[in-house]
């Protein structure tokens, strides 16, 4: 079986979620809800991966957050493509009044109470990855 290593981090605000739609441009999982993803290249630090994808999907700079809690990798199975696995690196971080400027991979952002993310099509497992971080 095939993986790819990703990150997901969730960023959070006066006891709000924020959730991204990804965008009609993005190679997989088009228009499904997500936290902020991004493939790990090479042999970097996931932490690292998930810095640079907070500022490139919705602007926020490094010193605008802060990291609350790291969770334990897990894999999840691609319903896209046949043998292969997501190993997703999930992280949570919080940052106070900050202002979303979305790049094309997505095309909405909503602040949600966690309760509401069932109410979401979204990305396989993402609640799974979201509760392990609560």
């Amino acid at each position: 079986m095939r993986s790819t290593k990703i990150v997901t981090s969730f960023i959070t605000d006066k006891n709000k979620i924020l959730i991204l739609k990804r965008s009609k441009k993005v190679k997989s999982m088009k228009e499904l809800w997500a936290g902020i993803s991004g493939i790990i290249e090479k042999n970097e630090e996931p932490l690292i991966r998930a810095k640079i994808e907070i500022f490139e999907e919705v602007g926020i700079t490094e010193d605008k957050i802060t990291l609350i809690k790291t969770g334990k990798a897990m894999k999840v199975n691609s319903p896209q493509y046949e043998n292969h696995e997501w190993e997703i690196f999930p992280f949570l971080f919080k940052a106070k009044n900050p202002t979303i400027v979305l790049n094309w991979e997505n095309s909405d952002f909503k602040w949600i109470n966690v309760e509401e993310l069932e109410n979401y099509e979204t990305v396989p497992s993402l609640q799974r990855v979201l509760f392990d971080l609560l």
